[in-house]
């Protein structure tokens, strides 16, 4: 079987015979068989459900074809739709390898090839009140990272001086003076993670630089990247969002208590 998934334990059935228990960390999944019920989180509207078969579709298939690799290959595809009935948005992926047999069933042993298909990248979709800039950065450096590290790392870092700008009023000449403007007004952690990520590798050796200089960077840097910008909007725009509807809601109660 082939899975991956959030937080998620699964408990999966093959043709009626139970197999395992799996626990997972990443955000994609994929399955080669019946998954009986995972705990799940839409990349669409982020809502957290628990999956089961009415939600999930998988199909697979083997095939030769005199192909180069001389060997049964196997193709596997799995749609998602979401449960939440604000959503109902379609999640596909795909899985490409060499078929192998365990416990008399076909399932994806050494992989080839992955796909997600809908969204077409693990970025997390976020509310309109992002700005639509620094939304397309980011969401352009999660597409293109595994293609070109370098290239989502530019993209990101342009996206964090875009952040820095538009909610905090911050403009220098470099995104490293404006990193450094501010650690004043900010909390002590949310400055040491950004910090931390700042000096790593090429991108601390190159942080003083134009924000559209490519750099050379490991995957896992641009990934780092990535979650550091991930974290941001979060902490920023989007508890930004929630505190002014709960004030909205406190203003609001208090106008209709009124005689």
């Amino acid at each position: 079987m082939d899975y991956l998934q959030s937080g998620a334990a699964l408990r999966v059935l093959d043709s009626g015979n139970l197999i395992t228990w799996v626990f997972l960390d990443t955000k994609n999944i994929h399955f080669d068989g019946v998954v009986i019920m995972i705990n799940w989180q839409c990349p669409f509207c982020g809502h957290n459900s628990t999956l089961n078969n009415n939600n999930m579709t998988a199909s697979s298939f083997n095939f030769n074809d005199n192909n180069k690799f001389d060997d049964q290959l196997r193709f596997s595809v799995n749609a998602i739709v979401c449960p939440n009935q604000q959503c109902r948005e379609v999640v596909l992926n795909a899985r490409f390898g060499r078929a192998v047999m365990v416990s008399g069933y076909y399932q994806i042993g050494e992989l080839f090839d992955s796909w997600a298909l809908r969204p077409s990248s693990l970025a997390l979709v976020f509310p309109d009140f992002v700005p639509e800039p620094i939304r397309q950065d980011y969401e352009e450096a999660c597409k293109i990272k595994s293609l070109s590290p370098k290239a989502s790392a530019t993209l990101s870092r342009r996206c964090l001086q875009g952040i820095i700008r538009d909610y905090w009023g911050i403009k220098k000449t470099t995104l490293f003076e404006e990193i450094n403007d501010l650690k004043a007004r900010i909390d002590l952690d949310t400055w040491s993670a950004i910090d931390a990520v700042r000096k790593i590798g090429n991108i601390g050796a190159h942080m003083e630089k134009d924000i559209n200089v490519v750099l050379d960077v490991e995957p896992e840097e641009a990934q780092l990247l990535i979650g550091l910008i991930e974290m941001l909007i979060k902490d920023w725009y989007i508890a930004r969002n929630t505190r002014q509807l709960h004030l909205a809601q406190i203003v609001q109660a208090a106008k209709n208590k009124k005689p």
